[in-house]
């Protein structure tokens, strides 16, 4: 929904558009194969911060937007497309079964 000139801030709809941009990062994240840990050094940010953009919960600027495209290599504008957040998963991600070196 497009706000109307002079219409009061809308917080629901600001915290709408941090979750799709955490979900277009994820999304594109992992089509480009990358950990978070290894995007959050592409696009020179803390990994705990590229945690929570993808959980969508957290405010971010205009600076780490295009630090993040540009370490996806997309345009800005890409990561405000409209997207749904995947729920959140707790805890560690599980350990692919593979056999244990001796």
């Amino acid at each position: 929904v497009t706000p109307r000139l002079g219409e009061p801030f809308d917080q629901a709809r600001a915290a709408a558009v941090l979750r799709h941009i955490g979900a277009n990062v994820r999304a594109l994240r992992l089509r480009r194969g990358l950990t978070q840990e290894r995007l959050a050094e592409i696009a020179d940010l803390d990994l705990r911060f590229v945690q929570r953009i993808e959980r969508g919960a957290t405010n971010l600027g205009i600076v780490v937007l295009v630090a993040l495209a540009d370490a996806l290599g997309v345009e800005a504008a890409r990561l405000l497309r409209k997207a749904p957040l995947a729920p959140t998963r707790l805890g560690r991600p599980r350990r692919e079964n593979r056999p244990r070196p001796r």
